[in-house]
């Protein structure tokens, strides 16, 4: 009798997608893709496809269980994480963490109250819902601050606010993008250099495959706070990723992690102290994941896949992490509404061009860069040293335009 083959579920439909479809069927694995929203390109490459709403846990697990998956993911879909860690435990399926240490880290509010109560470095932070009057807590603050929902990713809804009489219209704006109605304040803090936004990987809790990048923003889009560019290896000093590294493992035995990969976002301060900005059990957007590929040679979106659905992986060897080539990725975005016309790329840059992968057509109607939900495709560059990365980022801003009419 032929061995019935594995049931893979995939919350969500977005092109982050496609690498973990692609992975799960070079190992015969049935992909079963869920969203409400049944033109994503991710459904057209997957086994079945779903109409059910990701937030809905309870909706999510009664399908998990009428067709009897193996595994489940949230791969770069931030909004369903928390129903994968319920299905994972209701089903005792293999996921990253616990229901109640994913709860933990999707929510920033919980998040920055465990890391205070456990001596992590954190910002003075305070969690609010839809009734509540954040102007009372104006003096516990240290200004300016910043604004964002609990649960939102993407950088959507994120505001900046320097003057306590902005406070009212940055909250409404966090709420718009918050699904549960609740939003953080916490102190702004001024990053040292550049904060870090990349993907690790954990066996049975150990941090083995630990990544630091730079991360940049385009100060000209919309909402500057969306990142725009990421650069391979990090520039912090040493000495704080090997502190940050520490902190991490800390932070995965304390919420007793399990096997899979994070999107893990961290910063060094001009306070000189390093801080843990988000743990996320799901791999980043912006194709993060495979960009590690290029950078180290390893390829933790197989692991994920396989281990999400209890197969055996590669191991994966100490120092794997270590940046074999030096590699620049650029978020394509407009920064105007419009009409796409064409993207241009400087001939000086072309020679360098890892991969270029643009997701849309001349005639697109494009909007401005309000979030990450706004890019447009993305640019991979390699350099051969750190000097290089600095050259190529520099050369990027006018090198590369996004052509609207």
């Amino acid at each position: 009798m032929a061995q019935t083959k594995k049931k893979l579920m995939l919350l969500g439909g977005l092109r982050y997608l496609l690498p973990v479809i692609e992975a799960a069927h070079r190992y015969d694995i049935h992909v079963i893709t869920v969203d409400y929203l049944p033109d994503n390109i991710a459904h057209k490459y997957s086994d079945e496809y779903h109409n059910v709403s990701i937030i809905d846990k309870e909706a999510v697990l009664a399908l998990a269980q009428e067709l009897q998956i193996d595994g489940i993911m949230s791969f770069a879909v931030d909004p369903g994480v928390v129903s994968a860690a319920y299905v994972a435990e209701k089903m005792g399926l293999p996921f990253q963490c616990s229901y109640e240490s994913a709860c933990i880290l999707q929510n920033k509010s919980r998040f920055r109250k465990f890391l205070a109560d456990n001596g992590f470095n954190v910002p003075n932070a305070r969690g609010y819902n839809e009734g509540d009057n954040a102007l009372k807590d104006i003096d516990y603050f240290n200004w300016p601050v910043i604004v964002k929902p609990v649960d939102s990713a993407g950088s959507k809804g994120v505001t900046r606010v320097d003057d306590p009489a902005d406070l009212p219209a940055a909250i409404a704006h966090a709420l718009d993008c918050s699904p549960s109605r609740h939003y953080i304040i916490e102190d702004f803090l001024e990053k040292a250099g550049c904060s870090s936004d990349t993907d690790s990987f954990s066996v049975d809790g150990d941090l083995v495959f630990c990544t630091f990048n730079s991360q940049y923003f385009d100060e000209d889009a919309e909402n500057e706070y969306t990142p725009a560019a990421y650069s391979w290896p990090s520039s912090m000093p040493q000495e704080v990723q090997d502190e940050l590294r520490s902190e991490l493992q800390r932070l995965m035995t304390l919420l007793n992690m399990r096997t899979g990969l994070y999107n893990i976002e961290t910063r060094l301060c001009t306070n000189g102290k390093p801080y843990i900005m988000e743990v996320s059990p799901r791999a980043g957007g912006n194709r993060l994941a495979e960009m590690l590929k290029y950078v180290t040679g390893e390829d933790i979106i197989e692991r994920a896949t396989l281990a999400a659905v209890s197969e055996p992986f590669l191991p994966i060897a100490r120092g794997a992490d270590e940046t074999r080539q030096h590699v620049v990725e650029i978020i394509l975005h407009a920064n105007q509404s419009g009409t796409f016309s064409h993207l241009e790329i400087a001939p000086e840059l072309r020679s360098v061009i890892l991969e270029e992968d643009l997701w849309i057509e001349p005639g697109t109607k494009v909007e401005t860069f309000t979030g990450a939900n706004m890019a447009m495709g993305t640019l991979a560059l390699k350099a051969d040293s750190q000097e290089n990365v600095s050259r190529i980022i520099q050369l990027v801003k006018q090198g590369v335009q996004v052509q609207v009419s």
